[in-house]
């Protein structure tokens, strides 16, 4: 939006430069052509009364030199007749004639009138850079004109003399007195469009960080409350619009701690409840006496009121954990493993399942915490017994990498028809007893590291359940990782996949 504004701005902006700016530079031009050419009919107008008076080219001569302009200024004056002195001879001829004939008078008369008849030479007044045509014409026209010539321009002035003869005042005007100033004006133009263009552009940024400071601050908050931070706010603040949207986030921040809450004070309701039946399951489990079923009857009621304490305590917590866990956080996924093996061993052993467990006999550090990892291979471990049937066998896998920890969970039953509806949150296997929470609880902690969760076919012929939990805290892998690393594990299996699955508690 900032830089849409700051476009836009700009845009309209040099449209309205351009809009004002070239018709007012046309405008200077001419105005500066008009100024060049009044001062060259102002220097015309200067040598007219001398004109008038004269034709003397000596006194005229100092007149254009007087006037500044003997460079560029020329007078060209036309010929003219000798009509009085003809009228002088005759008078001559008539008194001679009186003492002598009159056709001696008559002669005399006669040459006198020949001389004074003679026209005079047309005379002209410095350079003439005009042609004859053009001097012509204003003549015969009688108004002022201008002309092109190399260099710039001449205005011809006509001008009356005594005798009623036209003469003709030429004033140079060159090209760089028609275009005096026009440059620097245009320069001045040039920058005063750019300070406008530079000044718009600097306040519709100001208006988009106006408007995008608080747009953003919604989208930050916006994603603190999705990654589970409840006490995301968004400052109320900016335009109108974006001021009602902060309103409205904030109502509903508030409406989403309140429903956690409530729904943490049910769920710690609903489980305070379990503990009345679980009160009379332990004492029942408490007169069954000695023996293996009955110790192991106990140590499940134990274990269901410890997990129900644990959900009391967790429901009532007003911080739920939503970050990853940080360095030295976790646990050892080794001795998890064993742990839960050692419970369901023993289970395994009661239904005759055969049972193996590889990659437990060394410590590995994994980011999750020790009850979330039981809880995961609790959970995929009682789907094993709850939907295969009795003695169908199963193995745990550990395998540690680099960036990564790989809990394989694989089964010999007979598999899951359709993998995504049962990593579906609540839909399950499609048998009874299955609401596919299980699974959830393994996805919700791989993803919690980064990792994921995926259901293929194992080596046992059922179903396999491959669980990635990343190290780095980094997306997990491509799929095509996925594929290889169990074709890699399949390969290391292959020389023990013909052995008999190991039955005894004791870990490889």
């Amino acid at each position: 939006m900032r830089w849409a504004l700051v476009k836009v701005s700009l845009a309209v902006t040099a449209m309205v430069v351009v809009a004002f700016a070239v018709p007012l530079g046309l405008v200077i031009r001419e105005m500066a052509r008009d100024r060049a050419f009044s001062n060259a009919e102002r220097e015309a107008a200067a040598v007219a009364p001398a004109l008038s008076i004269t034709t003397d080219r000596e006194q005229l001569e100092r007149v254009v030199a007087s006037a500044g302009s003997d460079a560029g200024m020329a007078v060209h004056i036309p010929a003219t007749g000798a009509g009085s002195r003809n009228g002088a001879g005759s008078d001559s001829g008539s008194e001679s004639g009186s003492g002598a004939p009159a056709e001696s008078g008559g002669g005399d008369g006669g040459e006198g009138g020949s001389g004074g008849g003679a026209a005079d030479g047309a005379t002209d007044i410095g350079r003439q850079r005009a042609t004859d045509e053009d001097i012509a014409a204003v003549r015969e026209m009688g108004r002022a004109s201008t002309t092109e010539v190399d260099g710039g321009s001449t205005l011809l002035q006509p001008v009356a003399l005594s005798s009623g003869e036209i003469a003709v005042v030429e004033v140079y005007v060159p090209e760089s007195a028609v275009t005096n100033g026009v440059n620097t004006a245009w320069a001045v133009l040039a920058a005063v469009g750019a300070a406008l263009i530079v000044g718009s552009v600097a306040v519709a940024d100001r208006l988009g960080v106006r408007m995008v400071q608080p747009a953003q601050r919604l989208v930050e908050g916006a994603h603190e409350l999705g990654e589970g931070k409840l006490g995301a706010r968004v400052p109320v603040e900016g335009p109108n619009e974006l001021r009602l949207a902060a309103v409205a986030f904030n109502s509903m921040a508030d409406q989403v701690v309140q429903l956690l809450a409530n729904e943490r004070e049910l769920a710690a309701d609903l489980s305070h409840r379990l503990r009345t039946p679980l009160t009379v399951l332990r004492l029942n489990a408490a007169s069954l006496g000695d023996g293996p079923a009955a110790e192991q009857t106990r140590t499940a009621v134990e274990q269901l009121e410890r997990e129900v304490d644990t959900i009391i305590r967790t429901a009532r917590d007003a911080k739920p954990q939503t970050a990853a866990a940080g360095p030295g956080a976790g646990c050892d996924a080794a001795e998890v493993v064993r742990e839960r093996m050692g419970f369901w061993s023993a289970l395994a052993e009661d239904e005759g399942r055969k049972w193996r467990v590889a990659g437990a006999d060394r410590p590995v550090r994994i980011p999750v915490a020790r009850t979330d990892l039981a809880a995961s291979l609790d959970a995929l471990l009682g789907n094993v017994f709850r939907h295969t049937a009795e003695g169908t066998a199963f193995a745990v896998d550990l395998h540690n990498g680099e960036d990564a920890v790989i809990v394989l969970v694989s089964d010999a039953g007979a598999g899951i028809p359709d993998p995504d509806a049962a990593m579906a949150r609540g839909r399950g296997s499609g048998t009874d007893g299955s609401t596919g929470l299980g699974l959830d609880i393994v996805r919700r902690m791989a993803e919690s590291t980064g990792g994921d969760v995926r259901i293929g076919s194992s080596v046992l012929g059922g179903t396999e359940v491959r669980i990635w939990i990343q190290l780095d805290g980094q997306a997990a892998p491509a799929r095509r990782g996925h594929r290889g690393s169990v074709r890699r594990r399949r390969q290391l299996r292959q020389p023990r996949q013909g052995a008999t699955i190991n039955r005894s508690r004791s870990l490889p």
